[in-house]
């Protein structure tokens, strides 16, 4: 990568998260693949040569513990769902250079490879760990076959990750009180041999790395503590069948392990782009100059600190959730390899549904095929999804919203400014009328293009919407300022003036909103009479003549009617109702609080004297976005002031918070939550978080006895 804006004279490849061929795909999975659409389209609209892959991941325990259940080969029911993504996504205007598969020959090479060159710079390594296993059904259980308690946040937690909790990777063994998910029976650790990729390897290299690292700020920052602190090594293998093979030396013995999911699945991104260049040949994109430094592929890890101008430009498009695997684990095995590193992860928000999460299981979701059968256009979920918020930031999908979005910024904006422009433009003139741009216009243009270039190198694809939006509603000003139908008569230059402005806006939103509105724009263009395509025009073309020339336009967009959306909410409400079950239900008996059982274990005088809790203060209490309930708390216990991450959201107000009195468990071990240290924990009481305090004012720093 360079340290130059965009565009650069090197290569760019755009890649994002994989989707796991093991379920249909709702608005949640669509967020990312439209940001990253709309990236690539923003990054070639800039003149930057650059690919969009992507492809499906089909490994993993899930695919097998599915396919089983299904009665058919893993293999089988990966592919069905891998052609189901590949369908699906160009029906939302996401169109990929390359869209391959874990499974593939490419990808199965290319990953044997990484693993060979790691093991020949001694990268890896050989050891005895703990692994599930069900003694009453005598079988491994690989990662995703256990689940139990975290040991870091004490939440509910898959075998290889805290998904419920601190979001944090799990080594296998690490998993408290496992359970086996195959059969529920209780789970225990036996020794077995297994490779390790040496992470602390590349710890000094990563601390760099992460420094040079563009993109959302979660993304450069989350990963700090795990790189500067104590760097876990990767267990890179696994007890399964379906995988790509460990490529094991005859001395070895590993023949019958497969490697981690997250060894292979990133590894597509390469394999993704080769195949890309196997089919448009490496006149028209290079894949070595992308993801090998100069072309030429590297070993070990002293390089020269010149190299990363020699190489091409990777952006990574993610979900919060995967930030570890692509800012840690992920530069460490392309160094390892000797391949060149990211130069942008662009992390994504979640998207929710009346402010909770998304869940598949429990059909709280809203399906793509959903979308599609209502009737809307794919332009329209891509300008809601990406306009919303920003990247980093939850987008809270409502009907409501979107219908009150598109109503207002597109149809009565955008569709409002470009229809009466035109119109007006073909019947009194026939097209553009014969007049230069005025300064005004030209000035608004041009730093409308600004704007966008600046989007893209600070990766504010918000703004690459709003430039566009901004635009035409200037433009509905503009005309409605001037009223050129009532100059036509008494002032025709000045109407033929007015006229050629609008008609040069019209084409400048265009270009700018092709990225988000590739559909819509094209038409636009074809209604202009523009050659070619909207899409292979570079941002200069926004202030260049139209056409003189044009036919009658049509209305870019309709009004989404009121009660198609109440069926819409009325579909959703009754699918949310259904799978909440008895879990929203008061647990109450004629007014009476139903209360958990005493527990049986009793601690001695000695264990409670180990525990440390203080007299605090809350000093300041802020926010944490990503998070359903969890804030940051600073809180002063007199001697120091300790950051504690708890869950209070939505139970106290931020802004009361400061000044109250607490109770802090004060050596509580420290944990990490979304990203946060937290280091100790507020007590409290309830479901409603009573936080503890003392009757009088006791000094802060005070111990509880």
């Amino acid at each position: 990568m360079s340290d130059q804006e965009f565009p650069t004279d090197n290569p760019a490849v755009v890649t994002v998260g994989l989707p796991y061929a093991n379920g249909d795909l709702h608005v949640g999975h669509l967020r990312g693949y439209v940001d990253g659409d709309v990236y690539a389209r923003a990054l070639r609209r800039l003149g930057q040569q650059t690919a969009f892959v992507c492809g499906s991941d089909m490994h993993g325990t899930p695919i097998v513990v599915n396919a089983g259940d299904a009665g058919v080969d893993p293999e089988e029911y990966a592919l069905d769902y891998h052609e189901i993504y590949a369908e699906t996504f160009p029906q939302f205007n996401v169109e990929f250079d390359n869209y391959g598969h874990t499974h593939d020959e490419t990808n199965t090479e290319l990953t044997r490879e990484f693993v060979r060159t790691w093991v020949e710079n001694d990268h890896v390594y050989e050891k005895e760990i703990q692994v599930g296993y069900d003694p009453e059904a005598d079988q491994w259980l690989p990662d995703r076959f256990v689940e139990g308690t975290c040991p870091y946040c004490g939440e509910k937690a898959r075998g290889d990750e805290c998904d419920e909790g601190c979001q944090r990777h799990l080594e296998p063994g690490e998993i408290e009180d496992p359970v086996s998910t195959r059969t529920g029976n209780p789970a225990e650790y036996r020794t077995r041999e297994h490779k390790f990729l040496r992470l602390n390897d590349f710890q000094e290299y990563l601390q760099g790395c992460i420094d040079r690292l563009e993109g959302t700020s979660n993304a450069q920052n989350q990963p700090r503590e795990w790189i500067e602190g104590d760097l876990q090594d990767l267990c890179i293998t696994r007890d399964m069948e379906w995988g790509v093979d460990y490529p094991a030396r005859e001395d070895e013995g590993a023949e019958d392990l497969v490697l981690y999911v997250w060894v292979d699945a990133p590894i597509e991104y390469v394999a993704s782009t080769k195949q890309y260049t196997e089919r448009v040949g490496p006149d028209a994109y290079d894949w070595e100059e992308v993801w090998k430094v100069g072309g030429e592929q590297r070993h070990g890890t002293e390089w020269d600190d010149d190299w990363t101008d020699e190489a091409g430009e990777i952006v990574h498009v993610i979900g919060p959730d995967i930030i570890q695997h692509h800012a840690v684990f992920w530069p460490a095995m392309l160094r390892g390899a000797g391949y060149n590193e990211p130069r942008a992860i662009m992390a994504t928000g979640f998207v929710t549904i009346g402010g909770e999460s998304l869940s598949t299981s429990r059909n709280r979701a809203v399906w793509a095929d959903e979308y599609l059968d209502a009737g809307f256009h794919p332009d329209l979920f891509r300008y809601y999804i990406v306009s919303g918020s920003g990247l980093e930031t939850d987008v809270d999908f409502s009907w409501d919203r979107f219908a009150e979005r598109v109503n207002g910024e597109l149809v009565g904006n955008v569709g409002n400014f470009l229809y009466r422009s035109l119109l007006f433009a073909q019947r009194n003139y026939g097209g553009t009328p014969a007049a230069d741009t005025s300064d005004e216009v030209c000035e608004r243009i041009e730093d409308a293009i600004e704007a966008f270039e600046t989007a893209v190198n600070e990766y504010e694809l918000r703004t690459l919407a709003d430039v566009g939006v901004e635009l035409a509603n200037f433009g509905n000003e503009y005309i409605q300022r001037n009223e050129p139908w009532n100059l036509v008569d008494d002032e025709p230059e000045r109407a033929r003036q007015v006229i050629s402005d609008c008609v040069q806006l019209s084409k400048a939103v265009a270009v700018l909103l092709q990225p988000v509105l590739p559909e819509k724009a094209e038409r636009v263009w074809g209604q202009l009479s523009e050659q070619g395509s909207v899409a292979d025009v570079s941002l200069d073309a926004a202030l260049e003549t139209p056409p003189a020339e044009f036919g009658e336009p049509t209305e870019l967009f309709s009004q989404v009617e009121d009660d198609h959306i109440v069926g819409l909410n009325d579909q959703l409400q009754r699918r949310v109702e259904a799978t909440s079950g008895d879990e929203d239900e008061a647990s109450e008996d004629d007014g009476e609080i139903e209360l958990e059982p005493l527990e049986d274990g009793r601690i001695g005088f000695e264990s409670f004297q180990d525990i440390d809790m203080r007299v605090g203060e809350i000093v300041a209490a802020e926010d944490i976005e990503d998070s359903d309930n969890l804030v940051e708390l600073a809180v002063d216990i007199g001697v120091e002031t300790r950051q504690v991450v708890a869950g209070l959201k939505g139970l106290h107000g931020l802004e009361e918070l400061p000044g109250t009195r607490v109770v802090l468990l004060a050596n509580m071990e420290k944990a990490e939550l979304f990203g946060r240290e937290s280091n100790g924990m507020v007590l409290a009481a309830g479901e409603d978080a009573d936080l503890l305090t003392t009757h009088d004012d006791s000094p802060l720093g005070t111990r509880i006895h």
